[in-house]
């Protein structure tokens, strides 16, 4: 698939902008001025980003715990991602929701859920609004690899097959759920293969590969669109940070230096070099201005205020 100069700048432009605001949270979390849990998605940038270039903006994500990848990748404001995260008024949701549940309908990022596996039931519910509206558009859910056993990816797959619903389910594979290997929680040997029971198309693809990323999503939208039903896509990947920053790492060193020599950035770059479709200038001023975007980003956030305590109650209930 021929993908132009200007998309897989794009795509690189966000792969960066997401690599560094993490790495600007990771920053925060240890000052203290984050709390909780903070789950980076450093070294999974090639799903997100090369899902999201395939999509249209009026098309829906839903995301997991570890959502700030999707979030970036829908094209959400990092400033008020930033500021959320901080429990600040000014984020998108005024500093209550936090990490785990950002969340920007006018961009189609519909929620980012806390639970495992629980974005999975609500992505049909969206899917099938959209298939009852007759709009055309298209959801894409992202899980992990613990999410799939689950009962809500199981329950949820049925009935995605069985009604035909527009959605694309990636299972973002990074080899463990927390601190257990696949190796000891999964009975097939590839998410994808699973597929397979519930009649639809199973897809295992290198989540490290962004042009391969968008290739198996653009053919799975393009079925969901054509109202083919559902696709179940297997992005094997990595995460190059803890399960989240207030666990332990659990895996080897000699694990964690072959992730850094797959990293999915420097693969591209150096794709986009062979193919002279960029110079190292021009990806020197895309990381200079993605710098200066994400300072901005955390010192608006720190001006915000934090919510009134006497405000504890308030949001809960629609009128």
């Amino acid at each position: 698939m021929n993908v132009s100069k200007q998309v897989m700048t794009n795509m690189l432009r966000r792969m960066y902008t997401i690599r560094m605001f993490e790495g600007k949270a990771k920053e925060l979390y240890a000052k203290g001025l984050i709390t909780g849990a903070l789950h980076c998605y450093s070294g999974e940038e090639a799903i997100a980003v090369g899902a999201c270039a395939v999509i249209q903006p009026q098309d829906y994500v839903v995301s997991t715990h570890r959502g700030h990848g999707h979030c970036i990748a829908k094209g959400a404001d990092i400033k008020r991602m930033m500021a959320e995260l901080l429990g600040r008024e000014s984020g998108y949701c005024r500093g209550r929701g936090g990490s785990m549940h950002l969340t920007d309908p006018r961009v189609g990022m519909l929620t980012a859920c806390g639970i495992v596996g629980g974005g999975i039931p609500i992505s049909l519910g969206v899917a099938f609004s959209s298939q009852y509206q007759e709009n055309g558009r298209v959801t894409l859910c992202f899980f992990g690899d613990g999410a799939t056993n689950q009962g809500t990816f199981h329950e949820s797959l049925n009935i995605a097959s069985l009604w035909k619903l527009p959605v694309v389910f990636i299972c973002e594979n990074n080899g463990y759920a927390i601190s257990v290997p696949i190796s000891r929680s999964l009975s097939v040997k590839n998410v994808s293969d699973r597929a397979i029971s519930y009649a639809m198309p199973g897809k295992s693809v290198d989540g490290n590969d962004i042009i391969a990323v968008y290739e198996v999503v653009d053919d799975a939208v393009r079925r969901a669109r054509d109202q083919e039903g559902p696709t179940l896509i297997e992005a094997v990947t990595f995460r190059l940070e803890r399960h989240a920053m207030l666990d332990m790492e659990t895996r080897t060193r000699e694990e964690m230096d072959k992730c850094r020599r797959l990293d999915p950035i420097s693969r591209f770059e150096r794709k986009l070099m062979l193919e002279k479709a960029m110079n190292q200038e021009e990806v020197a001023r895309i990381t200079k201005k993605v710098e200066q975007e994400v300072d901005e980003a955390a010192k608006f956030a720190q001006k915000g205020s934090f919510p009134d305590p006497k405000s504890t109650m308030d949001y809960l209930y629609c009128d």
